[in-house]
């Protein structure tokens, strides 16, 4: 699946992944928290914030960067994704 998204995965305890295209990371119960708190940031401030908290790495966060641009609408793929991690 292209984008850029969140996932929730497991029954009773669960853990969220970060999927960018066909690869994902695992999503700490802290930095989702921190990432809920900073959600309603302007978009590029918290496009900055995400990357610098999923991606850990500098491949990663060429990944991200890549597949926003695949996106074609980096705005609108950021503002569904401050969405979908509020209701986490």
């Amino acid at each position: 699946m292209k984008g850029l998204r969140f996932e929730r995965i497991g029954k009773n305890r669960y853990y969220v992944v970060f999927h960018m295209g066909n690869s994902y990371v695992p999503v700490s119960d802290e930095t989702l928290e921190e990432l809920k708190a900073q959600s309603l940031l302007p978009v590029e401030r918290f496009l900055d914030f995400l990357i610098d908290r999923v991606g850990y790495s500098s491949y990663l966060k060429e990944q991200i960067r890549a597949e926003l641009k695949a996106s074609g609408d980096p705005v609108t793929q950021i503002t569904v994704l401050q969405g979908a991690i509020r209701e986490l």
